[in-house]
């Protein structure tokens, strides 16, 4: 005969278990989770109502966006949750979950599942298999997410009549597992499970629990001892902060306080972009070689002795590294000392963090250590502004410096959400400054996911409201790119969000653009995007000069409210990024062309 649980372990210990769905809800909130982004259906609905009473589970247009909203909130929070149906609403989330791996972010993929009761012989209208098929597969999502590399599992219900289930503790090991490692996770939760008891936990009071390891490594003070001989030695010395650091925000201030103390100029890479404030007077920006345009890129490519970088790539990226261009001066500098953060949160960079500032205060209390300055405070105390003639023809080439111009005059941050495409890469001149939610550029380097801005201005103005900042959101884009995600402004309209959309229109997919093929037409001439801002609630404008795009922009920052400034820009030369040009460049000569091929040639030499 089969005992029951209250029989086994008694009554009292029967009435304290939780239900699945209450202690995943719990679980969540322990990680800082207040919304979960996702799209209904009949197999979540269970986890969906159990969510509901402790978590704000928000609709998303369709499930990618979903899925890229909820990468969005993992730059800003501990974890980020996409929740799912089986099969049908979980596979299109693949393409978030690859940019979340690419990326390092803690994202968790919830997809409801088959009730454990329901597996038989016969076919579920969710499965993926042909109707000529001899079984069928219950695993494709699961198998799929594997595929991409990241911890797929489903959560397994109660195998004795007598013990309670352990899927709660199955769902906080995957939890930790995505926080720990930051990657993502996929999880498929039966829905039979949702209202079943499963085994209590004893949660900890906070995440430290999580973060408490032992780092298993020794010798930082070595390390810590060759930096500082070779900053005692360097007269024009550069910290790289590698984009790492964005997620190890109490790092990266230690890090940031250090330079401050010492005088030491710091810049990180494309991917970093938006963890610095670029208006500190020793913040040199964003690097990427050749292909960026930094005020004093002279200081880094022609003065820097000694590099110390910290927290970057294990294996360079070729967006990251100038293209294999050979021009990023860091990459190639003979005189640097590298901690990447091989350990888990970089405990190996703060271990030689704090042994610099060790070494360093008590040199400074001995005042038997005399450190050179590094730079005079006329080169890098006064940042100039770019000049602008305001008749000028608008486009990528002066679209940075214009915005830039707006931040200055209002004197306010924007917070930068850049599109893939030309205005990804245009947008690496934007000046990033102070945010209300600790970052002011979220893009999605990953440039294989287009359509990522929209839900990501979404997550976005989740976590202003949470804080009740006003901060203004810029979204740039593309009309290619913006077609692709359109259906989000529902969300935008919903929210009342501050947003500004910048819509570069040229009627086509001009990055990499190598031919005339129809493929490349992304719009239609009589598409009015003014209108359609309109029917979202959203207020349209038109733009084709310099002057006429900055008061529009400072006038829309002011009101608030949801914006659409339409920006027609032509396909000549003269109105591209330099760094749009160059890229095509390089995409022409990694396709074989001739003429793209001596370009690039010239460039790299």
């Amino acid at each position: 005969m089969n005992a029951k649980i209250q029989d086994n372990f008694g009554e009292q210990y029967y009435q304290q278990l939780p239900t699945l769905g209450q202690s995943i809800a719990q679980q969540l909130q322990l990680f800082g989770v207040q919304r979960v982004y996702g799209v209904g259906g009949d197999f979540v609905a269970n986890l969906i109502n159990a969510l509901s009473e402790l978590i704000a589970v928000l609709p998303s247009s369709n499930e990618m966006h979903a899925g890229f909203t909820a990468c969005a909130q993992a730059e800003l929070n501990p974890l980020g949750v996409c929740l799912t149906t089986y099969t049908v609403g979980s596979l299109p989330c693949t393409s978030a979950a690859a940019l979340a791996r690419t990326e390092g972010l803690p994202v968790i993929f919830i997809s409801g599942a088959p009730g454990e009761t329901e597996i038989n012989s016969d076919a579920l209208h969710h499965s993926v298999h042909p109707h000529s098929a001899w079984h069928t597969d219950l695993d494709a999502a699961l198998n799929a997410f594997k595929a991409l590399g990241l911890r797929a599992e489903r959560l397994q219900g109660q195998r004795h009549s007598g013990q309670p289930n352990v899927a709660a503790e199955q769902f906080l090991d995957l939890l930790s597992h995505a926080f720990i490692n930051r990657q993502p996770v996929y999880i498929e939760i039966p829905r039979d499970l949702v209202h079943q008891p499963t085994q209590a936990l004893s949660l900890p009071r906070d995440l430290a629990f999580f973060q408490t390891q032992t780092l298993n490594l020794s010798g930082a003070e070595l390390i810590a001892a060759q930096i500082e001989a070779k900053l005692s030695q360097a007269k024009y010395p550069l910290v790289f902060l590698g984009e790492k650091l964005r997620l190890n925000k109490a790092l990266l201030n230690n890090i940031i306080e250090f330079c401050h103390q010492h005088d030491l100029p710091y810049a990180t890479s494309w991917f970093g972009k938006g963890m610095l404030d670029e208006r500190d007077s020793l913040c040199l920006g964003s690097y990427n070689g050749v292909f960026s345009q930094l005020e004093h890129q002279a200081y880094i490519d022609e003065r820097v002795d000694y590099v110390l970088e910290l927290g970057s790539a294990i294996f360079p990226s070729d967006t990251n590294n100038a293209f294999s261009s050979q021009t990023h001066t860091i990459d190639n500098h003979p005189n640097k000392t590298m901690v990447k953060g091989t350990a888990k949160w970089e405990q190996d960079i703060l271990a030689v963090m704090e042994q610099l500032h060790y070494r360093f205060e008590s040199k400074s209390n001995s005042n038997s250590y005399s450190y050179s300055k590094s730079i005079s405070k006329s080169l890098l105390a006064v940042k100039s502004e770019q000049a602008l003639d305001y008749d000028s023809t608008l486009g990528y080439h002066n679209i940075a410096a214009c915005i830039n111009r707006v931040q200055r005059q209002l004197q306010q941050s924007f917070i930068f959400v850049p599109e893939v495409g030309n205005s990804l890469f245009a947008s690496f001149e934007l000046e990033t400054g102070a945010s209300d939610i600790g970052r002011s550029y979220l893009a999605n380097p990953w440039y294989a996911a287009m359509g990522t801005s929209l839900p990501y201005a979404r997550a976005i103005s989740d976590q202003l409201a949470q804080l009740g900042s006003q901060q203004t959101i810029l979204v740039l884009t593309g009309d290619g790119g913006f077609n692709f995600q359109a259906n989000e402004l529902i969300n935008l309209q919903k929210q009342g969000a501050n947003a500004v959309i910048v819509y570069m229109r040229n009627n086509i997919f001009h990055l990499g653009k190598a031919g005339d093929a129809a493929i490349y037409a992304c719009n239609d001439n009589g598409f009015d995007p003014k209108m359609l801002i309109a029917a979202y609630g959203g207020k349209g404008h038109h733009c084709q000069s310099c002057g006429q795009f900055i008061d529009t922009l400072a006038t829309c920052a002011e009101i608030g409210g949801l914006h659409l400034i339409e920006v027609p820009t032509g396909l000549d030369l003269a109105l591209q990024s330099d760094t749009t040009k160059k890229l095509n460049c390089y995409i022409g000569y990694r396709n074989g062309d001739p003429e793209a091929t001596k370009q690039w040639q010239a460039l790299c030499r």
